[in-house]
């Protein structure tokens, strides 16, 4: 693979001015569509373009570790010094004669760029979303520091990228970035909850009981763990340690080695003792992700009755039900069809949706404002 310094900030504005162009088209529609509602309309408005750009950001994202595209450009944030791969065609050709099947080709170049050009633009419409809210703070009811900690956190997710790339696909530094992706997308989705409040002044707020709340909250602590394990098993490629279904190798209990396989901080492929990972510690990641899952369906199904028993979060109990069985087919898929493509994008997919959904349960169950007869909905 021709070699390249792993920072390389010389095509930093270049790459900034593309993140710019991704982000006019979304603020130009949201200008139009909205330039005589009020300024807390427009903000929430682009709150949740940017919500559904980001959520593109986190299925993109999928897309490249799945197809082993996260090397595509070995350094940072261009490409060999490059803002696109038209400008490293000879290094990238250097590489690809050198190993053909990659991590550098030319169609993985142009992946992993395409993910970094869509990063920045939800960067820039973050950035947007803070300044606009700082600068319109007396005519909106939201704190400003709601889009201010978000921008605080996606630099903290730009820096993970980059360590996901210079570290070599390190797989704590993955899945803390897979992480970081899904946390985004719940600030995200708790700013525009915050908005939609503000509107509605208190009219339509509607508020769970206490006890159903603390169980959507202790739900919503599950499928973080949930999808840490998740991401442990992607960034690991321990998918196929376990090709069958309800068992595994054939038996309810396979041979497995916890210690080897939950050792977090080591490089792609090595265990404990820096030799190359064993298969029973793939194993042993896989099935506490599966055995997991079990207490996760369960628990979500049991949710999702409760919340339709509450006429305002019948849709969202709607929402649950069906990703959480999305969650259980596509994950099945990828064990007894071998891992495919499409199966694997759509279980981060479906796990990402099911923060975002339950984020909004979180944020607007416990309403600050709740309306007279939300105790009689909640009975």
């Amino acid at each position: 693979m021709s070699s390249a310094a792993l920072y390389d900030l010389s095509p930093a504005l270049r790459l900034m001015i593309m993140g710019l162009a991704v982000a006019l088209g979304p603020l130009a529609w949201v200008w139009v569509h909205n330039k005589n509602a009020p300024v807390a309309q427009r903000l929430r408005v682009l709150t949740l373009v940017t919500l559904f750009l980001t959520f593109d950001l986190v299925i993109f994202g999928a897309f490249t570790r799945l197809t082993d595209s996260g090397l595509g450009c070995p350094d940072w944030p261009g490409c060999y010094g490059s803002a696109s791969p038209v400008g490293a065609q000879v290094h990238i050709e250097a590489a690809q004669s050198a190993m053909p099947t990659g991590p550098v080709t030319h169609s993985k170049a142009w992946i992993e760029m395409i993910h970094r050009y869509l990063a920045t633009g939800v960067g820039v419409l973050i950035l947007t979303l803070t300044v606009t809210s700082w600068l319109e703070r007396k005519r909106i009811a939201v704190s400003p520091w709601w889009p201010s900690v978000t921008l605080v956190w996606v630099c903290l997710q730009g820096s993970f990228g980059a360590l996901t790339v210079t570290m070599k696909l390190f797989p704590a530094i993955v899945t803390l970035h897979l992480l970081g992706g899904l946390v985004l997308l719940a600030l995200l989705r708790a700013q525009a909850v915050r908005y939609a409040q503000a509107q509605a002044q208190g009219a339509n707020a509607t508020a769970l009981s206490t006890g159903l709340w603390r169980a959507v909250v202790a739900a919503f602590a599950l499928l973080w763990i949930q999808i840490a394990l998740g991401g442990w098993v992607s960034t690991n490629y321990a998918v196929l340690a376990c090709t069958d279904f309800p068992a595994c190798q054939g038996s309810l209990w396979p041979a497995m080695d916890f210690r080897q396989g939950f050792t977090l901080w080591r490089e792609l492929g090595a265990g404990h003792d820096g030799a190359n990972i064993s298969f029973q510690a793939l194993t042993a990641i896989h099935y506490v992700h599966r055995l997991a899952a079990y207490l996760v369906f369960a628990v979500f199904l049991a949710l999702a009755f409760f919340l339709h028993r509450v006429p305002a979060f019948r849709m969202p109990a709607r929402w649950l039900a069906g990703l959480v069985v999305l969650q259980a087919v596509t994950g099945i898929s990828n064990a007894v069809l071998g891992w495919p493509l499409l199966a694997a994008v759509s279980h981060t997919g479906g796990a990402a949706a099911l923060v975002i959904v339950l984020s909004g349960v979180v944020f607007s169950g416990r309403s600050r404002s709740p309306a007279p007869h939300a105790s009689k909905l909640n009975a």
